[in-house]
């Protein structure tokens, strides 16, 4: 099994950061919450902020950034437009689940499936992003539909990069869509434990990659592990 991280590691660069400021260009409300945006993230590279405080704090910010988004009438307006596509060209996140459902039913190992996306305007923006980020994804990376996506960011936002890139498994932050509260922050110690929960203590990790060493305890956990800074790729273990 091969585990990959995602921001930095085989996205170029921050990809719920990135979200947000493609997201001001529909909506500008959402600067209001760039400084603490900012601050987290800062903090959340650097190592200096406990898990307590990145739950508290980045699901206080996610709460109203989607509250601004999801009550955003240039964001909605955006999927009515889309919504005139024919429905096998929708990249929304209800086609994702939908598809996650079905290999649950097949046995196979997936993200939670019973966390539901915010729907409307944000599944247009999602898609949007991705039309135009998919780009992003660093050319080293060549996927294969048993990878394994673990990362801080939110199912909401990876999950349809995941689906493009014909991947199945993802091990994210989750969101409650009713009340667009943080239910689970896939952050430091909890990447090992959230991966463990979804698939169990025997599961043999051949190779993980990260572009940071707070990761540690999932490279312990590996049987080779490679950090990427770039398109370059050492290993480490």
């Amino acid at each position: 099994m091969r585990v990959f991280d995602f921001d930095g590691t085989i996205y170029d660069g921050e990809s719920l950061f990135d979200l947000y400021l493609f997201s001001a260009r529909y909506d500008p409300i959402v600067f209001r919450h760039l400084a603490p945006v900012l601050r987290y993230a800062i903090k959340y590279k650097l190592g200096r902020a406990t898990l307590e405080q990145m739950e508290r704090g980045v699901g206080d910010i996610a709460r109203k950034y989607l509250h601004d988004l999801t009550h955003s009438r240039r964001v909605n307006a955006l999927c009515e437009r889309d919504n005139t596509n024919e429905a096998d060209d929708r990249g929304d996140l209800d086609v994702i689940l939908d598809g996650v459902a079905r290999d649950v039913e097949t046995g196979r190992i997936v993200a939670p499936q019973t966390e539901r996306a915010s729907s409307g305007g944000l599944d247009a923006l999602v898609s949007r992003f991705w039309d135009r980020n998919m780009r992003r994804i660093k050319p080293w990376y060549h996927p294969q539909p048993d990878d394994v996506i673990l990362t801080a960011s939110f199912d909401v936002t990876v999950g349809e990069a995941c689906r493009r890139l014909g991947l199945h498994n993802l091990v994210a932050s989750t969101i409650d869509p009713e009340t667009l509260q943080v239910t689970y922050l896939n952050f430091n110690t909890n990447k090992p434990k959230r991966f463990r929960e979804l698939f169990g203590d025997d599961v043999i990790v051949d190779e993980f990659y990260t572009d940071s060493r707070f990761d540690q305890p999932m490279i312990d956990l590996a049987r080779s592990a490679y950090m990427v800074k770039g398109d370059r790729i050492t290993r480490i273990k």
